[in-house]
């Protein structure tokens, strides 16, 4: 068995080494222009020279949690395309919304400036009830962040396009779900797939339908957000703020209005990374599987994009 390892930016090393423990009989390269044909393939953002050069692969294994980037490339036809389950990052984008949602919800930030200038302040307690939280797509991610927000009792709403259940969690589901959705919760977390559909998802109209001071929390990608329009409905006061993680430009560039907004929380794209020795263990089990002629789970539907 040939396995191809072709992740940009990534140090190749550690992961041929773990790779090589968990398949001991298969031949694992990092590919260079040219090299033999491989079954399969571990990849990030890989040129599309190698995904020419390399017809017969039978899947490619993505990294990361996202597989946007890798369905706009030309893919071998006969190739599977598998993302990572969870490797580790559901509980991390667990952490890092609850912390953004209790942050807010909390007014720490506000507590933050005060005492950065010398104030000893008390803001009055607010009721959970009064800021019910709604996700938007309740893939393995969406639906951890989901059931650990109503862990802290706060009122969760999920959406995704076909029809799922939660304990906890009230779910709502289509083009005629998502408008109920919106218009009952006050803040937003976006968990969606990047699709041609969910594409500019987090505009005017949508955001516009929060309740008033209503709060963003965009985790999944840049491109869902409209970022004109978020700005003018934070500097019309229809929403409280934002916290952000991922951008239509990453690195952000030092000119974007982003940076200066008070209203914005801005991280580097970190609030749920991979996890190398978790994500080995899961594709060297999921290539086992595929051996040995067994269903496996996170297979990638082209058409829909997730």
């Amino acid at each position: 068995m040939q396995i191809a390892f072709c992740c940009t930016d990534t140090k190749a090393e550690p992961w041929l080494q773990g790779l090589g423990q968990a398949l001991p009989r298969a031949t694992i390269e990092v590919w260079q222009p040219g090299a033999a044909p491989a079954d399969y393939a571990v990849v990030w953002a890989p040129p599309q020279q190698f995904l020419d050069e390399q017809p017969g692969l039978r899947a490619l294994f993505n990294i990361g949690a996202g597989v946007d980037a890798l369905l706009k490339l030309r893919l071998p036809a006969g190739a599977q395309v598998v993302r990572l389950d969870d490797a580790g990052m559901s509980v991390q984008m667990a952490e890092y919304v609850s912390h953004a949602v209790i942050r807010h919800f909390r007014e720490f930030d506000g507590y933050e400036a005060d005492m950065r200038e010398g104030r000893w302040s008390f803001r009055k307690p607010r009721s959970r009830a009064d800021f019910p939280v709604g996700v938007m797509g309740l893939g393995v991610l969406g639906a951890r962040v989901a059931q650990a927000l109503s862990v802290f009792e706060f009122p969760v709403h999920g959406w995704s396009r076909t029809p799922k259940v939660l304990e906890g969690v009230r779910t709502h589901h289509g083009d005629v779900g998502l408008q109920t959705f919106l218009s009952s919760c006050r803040v937003l977390v976006n968990l969606l797939p990047l699709t041609p559909d969910t594409r500019d998802i987090l505009n005017r109209e949508t955001l516009g339908r929060l309740l008033p001071g209503g709060y963003l929390v965009n985790v999944a990608r840049g491109a869902h957000l409209v970022e004109e329009d978020l700005l003018a409905l934070l500097d019309s006061g229809h929403l409280a703020g934002a916290t952000l993680d991922v951008f239509r430009t990453e690195p952000l560039p030092p000119e974007h209005p982003f940076w200066r907004h008070p209203k914005l929380t801005l991280t580097p794209h970190t609030s749920a990374r991979t996890l190398r020795d978790e994500s080995i263990a899961q594709i060297a089990g999921k290539i086992r599987a595929l051996e040995a002629g067994q269903p496996i789970a996170g297979l990638v539907d082209r058409v829909r994009g997730y």
